[in-house]
């Protein structure tokens, strides 16, 4: 078949999408506002031009078929891509106006991104930023279907042929085991006036105590497994798994627990404390992810900048501390 004949139109691909939201061409006719006979006449001419059965009708509504799931998809990112260039134009009309909507990782969500963001909205102050916060399985569909315009986070090995993602590096950090201060592990508290020599720790050491780990999802939970592996232990039994940094660093507060996180985190948090303990294998690569089919909007281009300031920033005073 040839969908670029001229006979397929934008209006069969919104109402496409809109069955498969809602269910029926009924809802979908009055979601569009349109009257249900149009709806079902441009339904007709769409199964028409595709020549395939895309829906199969059911007593409470309509089921895509293979076919009508395989085309909405491209519907979907169709739809996007038109609503993308709208605010692309918008943006270059208005300037500093519309959304920059991002993923973002744990790796990312707790000191760079606030700092872009807060340097964005001081230079465009009318620009909205939604930030969504999530694990790599959910992330990279939304960015795929248009819901993201970027993640900011862990980047790993590059993207397979075929995947459409785009990645960039920005800075790479060290991941280290964390307590609150005063925990146990970390030893007497010194004499007013006198440095005490770092206790000497192992992380079979640090097993004594619950850990908060991350989820199976996430490539972090991966290298500290394969860590745990090579120095021939097991995972903690008494475990928290957790995404959540505001979950996190409570738990850490109220409790004995120990967890994972980014250096630069605990370097900024002066309630949290670092265990001296090595994890040679752990570390991570800071950076961008983006739809590599997707135009860059100006409230993206402008976020982009910004990160890229910041991260050399970041890097700068690592170096100089």
């Amino acid at each position: 078949m040839d969908l670029l004949d001229g006979r397929l139109k934008f209006r069969h691909l919104t109402l496409l999408v809109a069955i498969v939201q809602h269910g029926g061409v009924a809802r979908a006719a009055q979601a569009l506002h349109l009257t249900q006979p149009a709806a079902t006449r441009t339904l007709r001419e769409l199964e028409a031009i595709a020549d395939l059965p895309l829906f199969v009708r059911e007593p409470r509504g309509m089921r895509p078929t293979v076919y009508g799931e395989a085309l909405t998809g491209h519907a979907r990112a169709v739809i996007t891509e038109v609503r993308r260039a709208g605010e692309h134009l918008d943006g270059l009309r208005q300037g500093h106006e519309g959304t920059v909507t991002v993923g973002t990782l744990l790796a990312g969500a707790n000191v760079l991104l606030p700092r872009a963001i807060a340097r964005l909205k001081q230079e465009r102050p009318r620009l909205t930023v939604v930030v969504r916060e999530g694990t790599v399985d959910a992330l990279h569909p939304a960015l795929l279907g248009g819901e993201l315009d970027v993640i900011v986070g862990r980047v790993g090995p590059a993207p397979k042929e075929g995947e459409r993602l785009h990645q960039r590096m920005l800075y790479r950090e060290r991941i280290m085991l964390a307590v609150r201060g005063g925990h146990p592990l970390l030893g007497p508290r010194p004499p007013a006036g006198t440095e005490a020599e770092p206790p000497k720790l192992t992380l079979l050491d640090a097993l004594e105590y619950p850990w908060i780990l991350p989820v199976e999802q996430t490539a972090l939970r991966q290298e500290l497994e394969a860590l745990f592996v090579e120095q021939g232990l097991a995972l903690p039994v008494d475990r928290v798994e957790c995404t959540s940094i505001l979950t996190m660093r409570a738990l850490l507060l109220q409790t004995t627990m120990v967890a994972l996180l980014p250096e630069l985190v605990l370097r900024d948090d002066e309630r949290l404390a670092a265990l001296p303990v090595d994890l040679p294998s752990v570390s991570r690569t800071v950076g961008t992810t983006e739809a590599s089919h997707r135009t860059r909007t100006p409230a993206l281009q402008a976020l982009l900048q910004h990160l890229d300031e910041e991260a050399a920033h970041l890097v700068g005073d690592h170096r100089s501390a």
